[in-house]
């Protein structure tokens, strides 16, 4: 006999409809296979979609899954916001506790004067994390753009994570307007890196636009997102490696990203030293698309 499952999606990193990051969330997701999870986000063909399940720890919210077109993630920034969004009146004290791959995600949830929630801010699990440097002729060729277009001043193309790794680099702001993914590129680019993981090289381009701003883009079409239109995942450890580069002891960063996609987002980013390491943060707005059921 089959069963129905719930979902609903909505947009994320911003307060309009139909900007921002899609996403598909399943509040409840008790008895869908891992193998049905795969699919249903497959079918959304959305950067990701999450399924929500009861905690292993009673301290905690929920378990939650998430899964891009191709697989699961250990750990992804607008999946959480947004899930954070939906499941907000499930928040203690104004926080909720997602048990994932990477470890426990707090969620704060942010409410407008009528009590209404209006988005979450996410602690990322990890602190930072940096890896192998990439090439800058590899970058550049991987989004059409000439080797000079890849800065390199600050800091070289580095692999970074906060719980999900991206390749991040800086680019000129003409350069990062006119990127653009070559697959090919990027296939033959996986061979001679692969340490992002399997099926998957995202890079994560941004650009300084101002005092504590930022614009940036990511592509990632080896797992099925030709280009996101807001990557909190990328945006956290970015926030990080920013604040690694001075010497102060916090920060905070507004990112634009999806301008080139029309799906404008913004992401409020905020990095902090610990005894831990560096800590990142990000939150934005959300807004309630569709709603319906799934039989399985």
């Amino acid at each position: 006999m089959s069963k129905a499952y719930r979902f609903v999606t909505l947009d994320v990193f911003t307060g309009t409809r139909f900007g921002g990051n899609q996403l598909a969330v399943f509040p409840n997701a008790q008895g869908i296979s891992d193998a049905e999870m795969q699919s249903l986000a497959a079918e959304f063909n959305l950067s990701e979609t999450t399924f929500v399940l009861p905690p292993a720890d009673a301290a905690n919210t929920a378990r939650v899954r998430i899964f891009n077109r191709v697989s699961e993630m250990p750990f992804a920034g607008h999946p959480n916001v947004g899930t954070g969004f939906v499941l907000a009146d499930w928040a203690r004290g104004g926080l909720l506790k997602f048990e994932e791959i990477a470890g426990l995600v707090e969620v704060r949830v942010e409410r407008d004067a009528a009590g209404a929630a209006t988005g979450t801010t996410i602690a990322a699990p990890q602190p930072l994390q940096l890896g192998r440097e990439m090439p800058a002729a590899l970058v550049a060729g991987c989004v059409g753009l000439p080797e000079d277009a890849v800065l390199t001043a600050a800091h070289q193309p580095v692999l970074a994570s906060v719980g999900n790794s991206f390749v991040i680099a800086e680019v000129t702001s003409e350069a990062l307007s006119r990127a653009a993914p070559d697959l090919g590129r990027f296939r033959a680019a996986h061979q001679g890196y692969p340490d992002a993981g399997p099926n998957r090289l995202p890079l994560y381009l941004y650009a300084h636009s101002g005092a504590g701003t930022v614009r940036a883009r990511m592509f990632s079409p080896l797992s099925g997102t030709v280009e996101d239109a807001a990557t909190g995942s990328a945006a956290t450890p970015l926030a990080a490696l920013l604040l690694s580069l001075t010497s102060a002891e916090s920060g905070a960063w507004d990112v634009t990203q999806g301008v080139e996609m029309r799906r404008p987002s913004l992401l409020r980013t905020t990095a902090r030293r610990s005894p831990q390491g560096i800590l990142a943060t990000v939150g934005g707005s959300c807004v309630m698309v569709f709603e319906g059921t799934v039989r399985l």
